[in-house]
């Protein structure tokens, strides 16, 4: 305990203490909602809807109310009746905070609180979870609750849209209520559009759905074909994960490029024959590979060209640069996995499959190359947005996770928001270990494997964290030839995710998972549902040992693995297993472990026990967090210039939409400032007509911001790119990234004008059949020759206009 922590006491259990007389409020209510009918608890929820709607009462006036009312409903539909600590997290997130609560607590059912409450506003209220399967598994496993409340219940999936519908036998309920904490009873989803979905009260769905449905519904041509309805309020589940680990990564919608390279495959036959050291030097910590001059010859010699750099230009070495780095430090089914004939991104946080993300700059295409796959042609970004600034758009967020607070810096100093840590139900019985470190890989294998066997002979449950598939597999292999019975989990089985992690605390069960452990699942001793008996012999036996085969980067990932033991005070314990030659040490640890490998000659099956080992260890996680926050900080940084243009963008294009019928006024304007007169304008109404002019400008406004947009996106990154060589001319990369991006973009809003006249004033139209899912929208045919730049005034990023047969008249 720190001296100021001792002098003015612990912030954090003020800030719980606070919130006492609110709890006692809710528990004072609870026996008057215990005698309402289930019909006097959906007209409950109508008389707080009026009273916020109508009388305009603050929601905290309503809360004791609101959440005895949701304590009733889940006593009722669950027969799970929300501790006091779920009361407290329930506020907390209402607050818009993030609620550190460990695993087992009852983060789910603590959460029903404030999105019930949040929801009465009748602006949607938003629940991210980290994966389709967690989705629509808390969609039907808590929609019994909202429900049974008169509230509606939608979930957004990756191919697919539900709302929440009771109406099925009573069979089926009994089942859900048994298993619904770990396995989807889909009986309950029935499908419907996207709109509905989000039409509902409450949304479930995944963060990369609802930040792609954000950046489609600024692409659509008809506001009907809009599907969200604007950003009020979000709870997001394994909050670290969402915000913090997948934060580097854009979401980026993108179209294939025509001009798309062909020289994949060349590369992939060519780049082995290269040799590290000598042709190729490889920087684990930047994650670069770079050719040498020899390297170069080499490449030279084997393509019989003269100097690559002239003869087939920089593109070309860019992308035999992306081949190397795709042979050489992205390794299969650690980093990607192969199904279906398709290359899969793995996340390398959670360990889970990331289908429809792709590697950008042609990388996923050297992968496909190397793998022998349909090699997809490149794109171009049509739309792009960070996770960071997607979340920054609600008017509040809450958050919850088991790990929060070793990154509470992070999330106050980019999205505001505090952490507070809710106590725990019952009192930690968990045994937190010491690390036992090994001087090599394969001793520490063959210690573990004893380990894992003596436990399980013992009867206890244990739970084995890897940090990849290649690891997860080779030791289930180890653990076959000792003859021991196990489950094996990663990105491979994710479907059986829920369903194996459920069982994983039944008595003599091994289970090995890769990082992602089941996030989301309960582990309950005795299995779930659970055995009586069972839960006897395994808490005599010691409850769940969960084991760590090498630390994570963050040391939120390692607090999180040792977490999935000791839930609700139940007995266990925690220990990781590592070696010298573990990615971390090895990379981030230095010459000190070098020196040291040379001086301990112990055996390798003998765990060496040095306080100096555990110090490197913690020092090189501390490293690695702040590198991996310097780098979203730096994204974000980048991103928030885009974030600003993307704005102004984005509310033109809305004003487009919405007054489609009332642009004539602005149009005149615009042909008038473009040098034209206003008759020019009449004469070309007259010829088309005035109702087809209102299509014709409406279509134009649109299709020459979004060709204009997309060429400034493309420029953006290309400026990225070349702002970080002037940092050798000792200007800050970032403020000329800043003020060349201003100039840029206010080129793009002089150019949007006069190219909207031209393009209105030189455009007919032809009709196409409509089609009964789309709203018929004339297309723009230009009079343009296919060889004359494109009316719509689109330009490469070096000023020369686009051709109309590569612009809009693609097509035509």
């Amino acid at each position: 305990m720190s001296i100021i922590t001792k002098v003015f006491g612990d912030a954090n259990q003020k800030y719980i203490k606070k919130l006492g007389p609110q709890v006692d409020k809710i528990n004072g209510l609870e026996k008057i909602f215990e005698g309402f009918s289930a019909e006097q608890l959906k007209t409950k929820t109508i008389e707080l809807k009026e009273k916020i709607i109508k009388s305009s009462i603050p929601l905290d006036d309503i809360l004791p109310e609101a959440f005895a009312l949701v304590r009733e409903a889940a006593k009722r539909t669950l027969s799970q009746r929300h501790f006091d600590v779920q009361l407290f997290g329930g506020i907390v997130l209402h607050q818009g905070k993030i609620a550190e609560m460990k695993t087992g607590e009852g983060k789910t059912l603590a959460s029903t609180l404030p999105i019930y409450l949040n929801a009465l506003e009748g602006k949607g209220v938003h629940v991210i979870t980290v994966n389709d399967y967690l989705a629509k598994r808390d969609a039907v496993w808590m929609g019994q609750i909202y429900y049974a409340l008169g509230l509606s219940v939608g979930c957004i999936v990756h191919d697919s849209a539900f709302i929440y519908d009771a109406q099925h036998k009573e069979a089926l309920d009994k089942e859900r209520d048994l298993i619904g904490g770990f396995k989807v009873v889909e009986s309950y989803l029935r499908p419907v559009s996207r709109k509905e979905a989000y039409e509902a009260d409450i949304t479930y769905g995944t963060n990369n759905e609802f930040g792609f449905d954000y950046l489609k519904d600024n692409m659509v041509y008809d506001i009907v074909q809009q599907s969200q309805r604007g950003h009020n309020f979000a709870i997001i589940d394994e909050v670290d994960s969402i915000l913090i680990d997948e934060a580097r990564t854009p979401l980026i919608i993108s179209s294939p490029d025509t001009e798309s390279s062909s020289w994949y495959r060349d590369f992939a036959g060519m780049i082995p024959k290269l040799k590290a050291a000598e042709d190729y030097e490889v920087d684990e910590k930047a994650k670069s590979v770079t050719l040498t001059e020899k390297g170069i010859n080499k490449v030279e010699d084997i393509l019989g060209a003269g100097n690559i750099y002239e003869e087939k230009g920089i593109k070309y070495v860019h992308h035999l640069e992306q081949a190397l780095r795709a042979e050489v430090m992205f390794k299969k089914d650690k980093d990607y996995v192969v199904k279906d004939g398709q290359v899969i991104i793995v996340d390398e946080f959670t360990g889970r499959m990331m289908p429809g993300r792709r590697w950008s700059g042609g990388l996923h295409q050297a992968i496909e190359a190397k793998e022998g796959v349909f090699v997809q042609p490149e794109s171009l970004t049509l739309a792009s947005i960070t996770f960071q600034n997607y979340f920054r758009m609600y008017k509040k967020i809450g958050g919850m996770t088991g790990t929060a607070a070793t990154s509470a810096e992070e999330f106050d100093k980019v999205y505001g928001i505090d952490v507070v840590i809710v106590p725990t139900n019952k009192p930690m019985q968990r045994k937190d270990l010491p690390d036992k470190v090994y001087k090599t890989q394969t001793g520490k294998l063959q210690a573990m494997v004893q380990e894992i066997k003596q436990r399980h002979e013992k009867g206890q449950a244990v739970l084995v964290g890897t940090t990849s598939i290649e690891k997860n597999e080779y030791l289930g292999k180890l653990l076959e030839k000792e003859g021991v019975p196990h489950q094996i989990l990663n990105a491979k089985h994710h479907e059986k995710e829920g369903e194996i992690i459920a069982q994983a605390g039944r008595s003599r069960q091994v289970t090995i998972a890769t990082n992602m452990a089941g996030r989301g699942v309960d582990i309950v001793l005795g299995g779930n549902p659970q055995d009586k008996e069972d839960f006897t012999k395994i808490v005599t036996a010691g409850g769940l040992h969960v084991i760590g085969t090498e630390r994570h980067e963050a040391r939120r990932i390692d607090n999180q693995l040792r977490g999935r033991s000791g839930r609700q005070g139940d007995p266990g314990s925690s220990q990781f297993f590592l070696s010298l030659e573990d990615d971390v040490m090895r990379i981030f640890g230095g010459d000190k472990i070098k020196s040291l490998m040379g001086l301990l000659k112990v055996p390798e099956d003998q765990p060496i026990e040095a306080g100096m080992i555990s110090n490197v260890i913690e020092s090189a996680q501390s490293k690695i967090e702040g590198m991996n926050f310097d780098l979203r900080k730096h994204i974000l940084e980048y991103d928030d210039v885009m974030n600003k243009h993307r704005g102004v963008i984005y509310k033109k294009r809305k004003e487009f939409l919405e007054k489609a019928s009332a642009l004539r006024a602005q149009i005149i304007e615009m042909v008038k400032k473009a040098g034209f007169s206003e008759e020019d304008y009449q004469k070309r109404e007259k010829e088309v007509g005035e109702e087809n002019m209102r299509q014709v400008e409406k279509a134009v406004c649109l299709r020459v911001l979004d060709m204009l947009w997309m060429n400034h996106l493309e420029d953006m990154e290309a400026l990225r790119d070349s702002v970080r060589l002037r940092a050798y001319g000792q200007r800050d990369p970032l403020v000329e990234y800043k003020s060349e991006g201003h100039r840029m973009f206010q080129r793009l809003l002089a150019m949007l004008e006069s190219n909207i006249a031209q393009a209105v004033l030189k455009a007919n139209i032809t009709k196409e059949p409509s089609k009964a899912s789309k709203s018929a929208v004339p297309s723009v045919k230009s009079e343009s020759g296919r060889n004359d730049p494109c009316p719509c005034g689109a330009t490469h990023s070096d000023g020369r206009p686009i051709k109309y047969k590569h612009c809009h008249g693609k097509n035509v």
